[in-house]
């Protein structure tokens, strides 16, 4: 299950979660994000339970995307104990994002 974070829940939803949180910057526009969502929803379904993922519409949440140096969209960010400590511009396949994600689980 994906999460829709804006300015008003970031802080409660990644940066206090329990479990790390891949967090999806993303735009309805942007082609490349619409391709890569299934691959984020697809690591949503697998890792239930030990890994949180959300969704941020840079649009409606231009803090956040600033604060983190969002410059390219889709940006997949992985968070752990409040702290941004990986993160991945562009689409690419599953295997190469868990790749990312794993070390932190």
């Amino acid at each position: 299950m994906e999460i829709n974070v804006n300015d008003a829940n970031f802080e409660v939803e990644v940066l206090q979660s329990e479990v790390p949180v891949l967090v999806d910057f993303w735009a309805p526009w942007c082609g490349p994000c619409n391709l890569v969502a299934p691959v984020v929803e697809q690591i949503a379904a697998e890792n239930a339970g030990k890994l949180k993922v959300c969704k941020i519409n840079v649009d409606e949440a231009h803090g956040i995307a600033a604060k983190y140096g969002i410059m390219g969209i889709p940006t997949l960010m992985v968070f752990k104990n409040g702290e941004a400590v990986d993160q991945q511009v562009g689409v690419v396949p599953a295997e190469a994002l868990m790749a990312k994600i794993t070390p932190h689980l």
